[in-house]
């Protein structure tokens, strides 16, 4: 039996607690409402950079000192990035939390953004986005948001480029973090086997300097961009992502959403995985996922194949979504149905999980959304309105498609919709 808490801080920083009684871990996160998508063009990837920067040293310790005090006591220090927000977190046991607490809010407080230590994580930087450039099943995600959000900030990724990382000045970095990171725009979460109000004192000693101009967060809706983009590439196999703009995480469609997703691709006895892998041989990595934000979203299909089969398995991909807008049968829901309850409550036996669905409640929902009201809202939605949400969104007139390696405008199927293609980019 969990417990949750909320708490407001003196500086303006909520607090969500979850107290896991058997738990030996405990996990906290700072999450700061901020992301890729609230960079202008020029500060492309300087979300990210910031989050790398603050590992880096604070007016107490030096990068090393960071490193060395968590890993003495066996504890995990991270964070990520994201389009719409960032997370710094540690995962430590139960009786090292005031540690954990205290690194987090010294490298959020205190860090000295060195300007010897910019230029090396710069470094740093552009080799991860050299390492992405190198991985073309990671690759292919970022070409294809830059080209469904196409002149919109959700198109960028959110490493940056190497032309925006190599500009950053330290200045830069100072007057973005002074915007954004401020109180009013910070939460933190905390899961784990915890005493809510014992570490709501910690908090409130550990964040009582936090400070910052308030900044009003704003950032435009984009529109979706369909059609085809070919990127050459010398690969040995064509990957492609195959997708369709949807709503966004709050939308009332969202189970139904989750449903389709994981009827379609969501696991080995997937319609695309049995398909195109288990009957065919066609790819050994096929699969759907839903990518969904506060105001928009795309349920999108990954595959990677031989340049002979890359018309056969871009059909197969169509046909499956095509199918899914006339029929699903009821014992093909109920296994969606508890394959997607089950995966969530397994998941939530860890207190990082915990940690970050309170973080992703609060962000998309402003409010603790109750296991029971989750699996409600799934048991409740019925095969016809799966099959209505899949004819809404799976229209031929809504697909967008990135194909990446070999490929030219010969190899595509002649039923891909909307087949208009735009120009080949070389890489």
């Amino acid at each position: 039996m969990s417990y949750i808490r909320k708490a407001l801080l003196k500086s303006g920083i909520k607090v969500l607690s979850e107290e896991m009684p058997d738990c030996e871990s405990a996990t906290v996160g700072v999450w700061v409402k901020n992301g890729s998508r609230d960079e202008r063009p020029h500060e492309c990837g300087i979300s990210h950079f910031i989050e790398h920067l603050l590992f880096k040293g604070t007016r107490k310790r030096k990068a090393f000192d960071i490193a060395r005090d968590i890993e003495s006591v066996g504890g995990v220090l991270n964070a990520f990035t994201s389009r719409e927000y960032t997370c710094f977190y540690a995962k430590v046991l139960n009786k090292d939390i005031p540690l954990a607490i205290d690194i987090l809010s010294d490298i959020f407080l205190n860090s000295v953004f060195d300007a010897a230590e910019l230029e090396k994580e710069r470094m740093v930087v552009m080799q991860e986005i050299k390492m992405v450039d190198d991985t073309p099943d990671e690759l292919i995600h970022d070409l294809f948001a830059s080209r469904l959000w196409k002149g919109h900030p959700l198109g960028s990724p959110v490493l940056g480029n190497e032309k925006t990382v190599g500009t950053f000045t330290r200045d830069d970095v100072v007057n973005y973090f002074g915007r954004h990171y401020h109180p009013g725009n910070v939460f933190i979460t905390i899961a784990g086997g915890i005493n809510g109000r014992s570490v709501v004192k910690l908090l409130e000693k550990a964040m009582e300097g936090a400070k910052g101009e308030k900044f009003a967060r704003a950032f435009s809706r984009p529109e979706p961009i369909n059609g085809v983009s070919l990127v050459k590439r010398d690969l040995e196999q064509i990957h492609f992502c195959l997708g369709v703009p949807t709503t966004g995480q709050a939308g009332k469609d969202r189970y139904r959403l989750y449903l389709l997703n994981t009827i379609l691709g969501g696991g080995m006895s997937s319609r695309l995985f049995q398909e195109i892998r288990e009957k065919r041989g066609l790819a050994y990595t096929v699969y759907s996922y839903l990518n969904l934000m506060m105001d928009v979203g795309c349920l999108v299909v990954y595959a990677g194949t031989s340049r002979k089969d890359f018309k056969t398995v871009v059909n197969l991909a169509i046909k499956e979504c095509g199918r899914l807008s006339e029929d699903i049968p009821k014992d093909e829901l109920k296994a969606a149905k508890e394959q997607l309850k089950g995966g969530m409550l397994l998941a939530l036996e860890a207190s990082d999980a915990r940690m970050t669905r309170l973080a992703r409640d609060e962000i998309y929902f402003g409010r603790v959304v109750p296991l029971k009201e989750i699996i409600s809202d799934i048991d409740r939605v019925r095969a016809c309105e799966v099959v209505e949400i899949a004819q809404g969104v799976l229209k031929a007139k809504n697909f967008t498609m990135v194909a990446m390696g070999m490929v030219s405008e010969k190899d595509l199927p002649s039923r891909l919709p909307g087949a208009k293609v735009a120009k080949e980019v070389k890489q």
